[in-house]
């Protein structure tokens, strides 16, 4: 597919954007993948393009597979960039921690008017590295923030485990729940050692048009769901002006994707990958089958009404 390459020194951001072959003036920022042109993030470009909307696939850096003081100003930047080149209309869809680096920029950037959050948190925690350091494939980076803005990093939650003992922790909990990766304890560990403040809060009031909310019950990687349910509630309790749609599933796991987003990325076996994933989609491979097309279902009219006009 024929794209324009950013780079991060002469851009001012790492990305690539993605023109849909039908004219279009909305496009959107899609975190999906390690890297803006790897198999996951042009699986995505595919099915957005389903769509009707253009795409800029972005990532933290090349090569760079951690989430650590990345600068929310790069959003920025690309957000200008789609609005100089013919774009009226920006949103923007992350999953896992690009979820809640969506909900951030959200909160931030009010030309944003579409949001989609599959498993986020509502709080930002502390930045992390993955690759490999004394045989632990992640570790957390000692007073850096997930994200910067301006220069510094964004008030955050610490996790109360150091390196090694971060990716011992999540190594053994794998070992012991099948499953691929399980990092449920040092999240709920970690807050429970530091309750999450105000200012590592974030703010979701402040989010404009519509904001999607995804999770399930049995999310191996953190408790999406009890993280959904304080956002209902600060939103319930705080005036705002968007239009929230929440969903929680009592199975979907780490990976509540669109199905139409699974079957591109994996065209055969897609059922089979999210199985080997998570030990729950093994128990309840119906359950999540169907949260998945519901998700679909929601998310295709969430494009259709924010191309429409209504939200």
């Amino acid at each position: 597919m024929k794209h324009i390459h950013f780079d991060t020194e002469t851009a001012g951001f790492y990305g690539a954007y993605w023109e849909n072959k039908v004219s279009s003036d909305h496009a959107v920022i899609a975190m999906i993948g390690d890297d803006p042109e790897d198999l996951l993030a042009r699986s995505a470009v595919k099915w957005l393009h389903t769509h009707g909307v253009n795409v800029m696939t972005m990532s933290p850096a090349k090569k760079d597979y951690g989430h650590h003081n990345y600068p929310l100003e790069r959003i920025e930047t690309a957000i200008n960039w789609l609005m100089a080149n013919g774009n009226t209309k920006i949103g923007i869809a992350g999953a896992s921690t690009t979820g809640t680096l969506a909900l951030t920029a959200a909160s931030i950037f009010p030309d944003i008017t579409l949001t989609i959050a599959m498993t986020p948190s509502d709080f930002v925690w502390q930045g992390f590295m993955q690759g490999n350091r004394d045989g632990c494939k992640e570790w957390p980076i000692e007073g850096e923030s997930l994200f910067s803005w301006h220069g510094k990093p964004l008030p955050y939650m610490p996790f109360c485990y150091k390196h090694p003992d971060y990716w011992h922790i999540v190594a053994s909990e794998s070992k012991r729940t099948g499953d691929m990766v399980n990092s449920r304890k040092l999240f709920d560990d970690s807050e429970r050692a530091h309750p999450i403040t105000e200012d590592e809060t974030i703010k979701v009031e402040n989010i404009r048009g519509k904001l999607m909310l995804v999770g399930a019950e049995d999310d191996a990687m953190w408790d999406a769901a009890k993280y959904i349910r304080r956002m209902e509630k600060r939103l319930a309790e705080k005036p705002h002006e968007c239009e929230v749609e929440a969903v929680v599933y009592e199975h979907c796991t780490h990976f509540v994707f669109p199905e139409g987003l699974i079957r591109t990325m994996f065209p055969i076996g897609s059922g089979l990958f999210v199985r080997l994933a998570f030990s729950a989609a093994k128990k309840y491979p119906k359950e999540c089958l169907t949260a998945r097309k519901d998700i679909d279902r929601r998310v295709t009219r969430a494009f259709d009404d924010w191309k429409g006009g209504l939200v």
